[in-house]
């Protein structure tokens, strides 16, 4: 396995942070609507929650999705990086959740244009740009842990815990939860990421899925919510 240098490794610190402009703690991905509806009211029904959402969704799409472009986008191959965005939009089961992974990606794509690149970097960032309908989400984090020089392992790591983090700030603030329990919910989440990890670099690509109906259900019902702090 490549060693992971000091630089890459910092870079993939900045791209799993929160504070990376994309607004991903914007979103709830169905949670908020799972606190309305009385399926989420504590902190061991969150946990739960979380542990089954990242491994019968996000485990399954997104992190083969993201390792999948990564890989795309070293290679050159540009039609497989076009399919897998194809796929990613195609498999959203809800209005918000696909205006997510588009708004997300659109964002990371214009983060990625002010940092300084060469002439192939350029290449790539036009191609992710000119997607459509728009660039998704994981296959826009994938060009930019690409270009960290990062191997893909510790790239979907650093990508999962982005998404724990912002999911956990989400439960934080959908219920009364304190900093103590979202980061005894964080901590189990971390403990479960490197077996999905490991699980998502194994699954063929006939084998991704984006399968979720209750989730689904859900975020459906969020478009519609009354009251509501999140965008989806």
């Amino acid at each position: 396995m490549a060693q992971l240098s000091a630089s890459s490794w910092l870079q993939l610190l900045q791209l799993a942070s929160p504070a990376l402009p994309v607004g991903g703690f914007s979103y709830s991905e169905g949670l908020e609507a799972a606190v309305e509806a009385g399926l989420v009211s504590n902190e061991a029904q969150a946990c739960s929650w979380l542990l089954d959402q990242l491994s019968l969704a996000f485990g399954r799409s997104d992190l083969p999705a993201c390792a999948a472009a990564m890989q795309a986008w070293r290679n050159g191959d540009l039609p497989q990086v076009q399919a897998l965005n194809d796929w990613v939009l195609q498999t959203r089961e809800s209005a918000e959740l696909r205006l997510q992974a588009e708004q997300m990606g659109r964002s990371l794509g214009a983060w990625l244009a002010n940092k300084n690149q060469g002439e192939a970097g350029l290449a790539q960032l036009d191609f992710l740009r000119a997607l459509r309908p728009a660039p998704s989400w994981p296959v826009a984090f994938a060009l930019a842990a690409a270009q960290t020089g990062a191997p893909i392992k510790e790239a979907l790591l650093a990508y999962a815990f982005g998404w724990a983090e912002n999911m956990v700030g989400a439960a934080i603030k959908s219920l009364p939860l304190g900093q103590s329990a979202g980061q005894r919910i964080l901590e189990a989440l971390g403990a479960a990421i490197p077996a999905s990890v490991d699980a998502a670099l194994l699954l063929p690509a006939a084998e991704r899925q984006a399968f979720t109906p209750m989730l689904a259900i859900l975020s459906a019902q969020h478009e519609a919510q009354y009251s509501r702090i999140f965008r989806s």
